[in-house]
């Protein structure tokens, strides 16, 4: 909305800085982070005295976080609210991919907070059917995809490019909103299963928007696009906004969420997040990227796929409990221990991840 003031420069004043992506960036991460410091503290308060018991423990899971109980969910509203918030206001409202990814981010955002209030209402670990979730899921992305398929260059529609490999593009033709639509939904529920310590899931999806937001900068400029030999994919750069918002409102989530958290995500920011993060990659044409940068949830939702199928198999488990990292508090590893290594993880598979816009 503040590029709109853009209309009052001359072309050299201080008017003039809100042409720039990466000014507005930087005010979308500030605006956010602002955001999440002033509204943190009170809507936690509401949260506890709202839920009153706060989010149910499963009593099948790892018997240190029973002293968790009481904790309050729903904390995604306030990464959601910063992210808004931001987003509407230092992003241009007329670039299409920024709707997208807003559409996608609110669409998810609603799904799990249905979850998260049924848990939380009904006093039981169970919400939403988890089909009913993959069906909701599943539509908004099938709008995304079809939605970005028709923004992106008549030379990229219905491809998937792959990194590294820059001259090669596969044309998926129908497929390409089912490949959409698996990606967007698996982004979500990876995010999802990875959201199960305090600080566990923000700052891997902090890391993996900042390389995405870099990602999507790049190929929105034909010059940059030119150099690094990859795909030009016009009006992308904006998104850059929006993963800055995302960064800003993360780092004010995780001021509460640090060990030991005051509030959790929920299913309300894990599911929104991880949506985001799809329809970035989506929007970017960027799917393959996706699997490095954000390669963590990937482990994780990998992890629970390995131990369901080998136990309907053998009637044994490969882990000592899925998603891995509760396997990792199975062998005695701290939680801080785990959630900074899994941290330091996530950075390397990051900058793997960018590495591959210079990879010739």
């Amino acid at each position: 909305m503040l590029f709109w003031l853009t209309a009052l420069s001359d072309g050299g004043d201080f008017f003039n800085l809100f042409r720039y992506i990466t000014f507005r960036a930087g005010g979308a991460f500030f605006t956010a982070l602002v955001f999440g410091f002033l509204f943190g503290r009170p809507l936690i308060n509401v949260l506890r005295r709202r839920q009153g018991r706060g989010q149910p423990i499963r009593e099948d899971g790892p018997q240190g976080h029973q002293q968790k109980a009481g904790t309050p969910t729903m904390g995604g509203v306030l990464i959601l609210g910063a992210v808004l918030v931001s987003t509407l206001l230092w992003a241009r409202l007329d670039n299409p991919f920024v709707w997208i990814v807003l559409f996608v981010t609110v669409g998810f955002g609603a799904i799990g907070f249905a979850d998260d209030y049924k848990k939380v209402s009904q006093q039981k670990s169970d919400g939403v059917s988890g089909r009913l979730r993959l069906a909701l899921g599943f539509v908004i992305a099938a709008a995304a995809g079809v939605w970005a398929s028709a923004l992106h260059p008549e030379a990229l529609q219905n491809q998937l490019a792959f990194p590294v490999f820059k001259d090669a593009l596969l044309n998926l033709g129908l497929f390409f909103v089912p490949f959409a639509m698996i990606v967007i939904v698996g982004a979500a529920n990876a995010v999802n299963l990875t959201d199960g310590l305090d600080g566990l899931a923000i700052m891997p999806v902090m890391i993996a928007a900042g390389a995405l937001g870099v990602i999507a900068y790049a190929v929105g400029r034909v010059d940059f696009t030119e150099y690094l030999d990859v795909h030009y994919v016009p009006g992308t750069g904006e998104i850059l906004v929006f993963c800055a918002g995302l960064i800003g409102g993360g780092l004010g989530f995780l001021w509460y969420n640090a060990p030991p958290a005051a509030v959790f995500m929920g299913d309300t920011g894990s599911l929104a997040l991880g949506g985001a993060l799809g329809a970035i990659a989506v929007a970017t044409k960027h799917e393959i990227v996706l699997a490095i940068v954000g390669g963590l949830f990937v482990a994780e939702a990998l992890s629970v796929i390995i131990q369901v199928l080998y136990f309907k198999r053998t009637g044994r488990r490969v882990f000592l409990m899925a998603p891995i990292h509760h396997h990792y508090e199975k062998k005695g590893w701290a939680e801080p221990q785990i959630v900074i290594r899994f941290w330091i993880i996530a950075l390397i598979l990051a900058m793997i991840g960018l590495a591959t816009l210079k990879v010739r």
